[in-house]
């Protein structure tokens, strides 16, 4: 950059401190990246910010990726090289801006967690034939049988479940239905909950499953209940509502389901949200793959 480029940058930075109010932890930040993008304009040849392209900014990010920079840190860079852009129109220092429609990569969307078949079944092993525990039993039979949501099992009424048929009706996001198959462990579990609903349920109640004190039970609850068991049996890792959810899937797709079919279970308008399970499955056989073929098994030293 030439010498008096770097004068805007202060000027910039000025502005954000006198005008907008940012913190000093701020400002340090937006320094820190315009000082290594101007680093990567010394590189490139570019002298003047009036000379920066669209191209040297999608450069700018690909060298910032490579060096393992995260994809939010990155993205976080080229929000500050808009901004400064965007000061430069406003002062008509620059016709246009070229930070304009260049993106970061994306960040990998995080792998779900999951409990395997023998946890899961572990887990739901729960003794006690008490109204709360054959509550909890019913309510954790469900999420993992029929893959539902948890504001999907705590809106059920009775008349959702049809035990005869072994389905669940299900009002999912957007206020869609769906009909999704319960299986026989959790029929049986949700039967044994009917049989002693009435020694929670206060008389008006119309929820399928309710709190101690007679009303719908409360997302919360559920979670604490969850919580409980999985301490209770030993599991050592954080176990939620939504794990259930996430083992449904994984379990069904490990057993060679179809994606389309695990998309309609789950409520999915959109089958890549569905995919994110096939990479579990994919870990799933590269370690039977690891375990059993003779060439990628590692040789004992």
């Amino acid at each position: 950059m030439q010498s008096g480029e770097w004068q805007h940058v202060e000027q910039f930075l000025d502005h954000l401190r006198l005008e907008r109010r940012f913190s000093p932890h701020t400002l340090t930040g937006y320094r820190r990246d315009l000082v290594c993008l101007a680093e990567y304009c010394d590189q490139q040849g570019v002298e003047q910010w009036a000379d920066l392209q669209a191209h040297n900014l999608r450069g700018f990010a690909a060298r910032l990726h490579a060096s393992g920079l995260r994809p939010s840190s990155i993205q976080r860079r080229l929000s500050g090289s808009r901004s400064f852009m965007n000061y430069m129109i406003r002062e008509r220092l620059i016709s246009h801006n070229p930070a304009d429609n260049v993106t970061a990569p994306r960040s990998r969307r995080p792998l779900p967690n999951t409990l395997d078949v023998d946890q899961m079944a572990h887990l739901l092993k729960m003794p006690g034939d008490d109204p709360v525990t054959t509550r909890d039993r019913a309510m954790m039979e469900l999420l993992y049988s029929s893959g539902l949501r948890l504001a999907e099992l705590v809106s059920l009424n009775p008349d959702d479940v049809d035990l005869t048929d072994g389905t669940v009706r299900v009002t999912g996001k957007g206020n869609k239905t769906r009909i999704v198959p319960v299986g026989r462990l959790a029929r049986k579990a949700i039967r044994s909950w009917l049989k002693q609903r009435g020694a929670l349920a206060a008389t008006d109640q119309t929820a399928l499953f309710v709190g101690v004190r007679g009303k719908r039970i409360s997302p919360r609850s559920v979670q604490a209940r969850v919580r409980h068991w999985a301490i209770k049996s030993g599991i050592g890792q954080r176990v939620y509502p939504h794990l259930f959810r996430h083992s449904f899937a994984t379990h069904l797709l490990e057993s060679g389901s179809d994606l389309r079919g695990v998309q309609e279970l789950l409520g999915h308008s959109d089958i890549s949200t569905t995919q994110i399970y096939t990479h579990l499955d994919f870990q799933h056989l590269a370690q039977i793959y690891d375990k059993a073929h003779p060439r990628a098994r590692k040789q004992n030293k």
